[in-house]
């Protein structure tokens, strides 16, 4: 499980600066954040290009307009995109305002997500 460590810090203090109460799990390949028990986004590795990356969780409505997003690509783990969800290279999140907007967008959609089965 690749992550970096820094990049992890900046959610987790962005996170503590909106007043979101969160925690943080290793999952799919990486470090997941999560709010009410749901996945919010993540940071993982590209394997091929070993860049960082954001994953995050936007829900199926504000899918298509993520993807417009500098850096953005959809999350694909096994050849098929998983709706809803997007990666984000550090283009799309190197500056703090662009970090803060792709945690606005999976904390507008977290409400409506569904939680996990155990």
């Amino acid at each position: 499980m690749a992550f970096d460590p820094y990049q992890s810090d900046r959610i987790s203090r962005t996170l503590k600066d909106k007043g979101v109460t969160s925690s943080s799990k290793k999952m799919m390949g990486g470090l997941c954040f999560l709010v009410d028990d749901k996945m919010l986004l993540g940071l993982d590795q590209d394997k091929k290009t070993l860049e960082n990356r954001l994953m995050v969780r936007v829900g199926p409505a504000a899918y298509p307009q993520a993807l417009e997003k500098l850096g953005c690509c959809p999350m694909d783990f096994t050849g098929k995109p998983m709706k809803g969800y997007v990666f984000v290279y550090p283009e799309g999140f190197d500056l703090d305002e662009q970090l803060e907007e792709w945690i606005d967008l999976a904390m507008t959609f977290n409400p409506l997500a569904k939680k996990s089965k155990k």
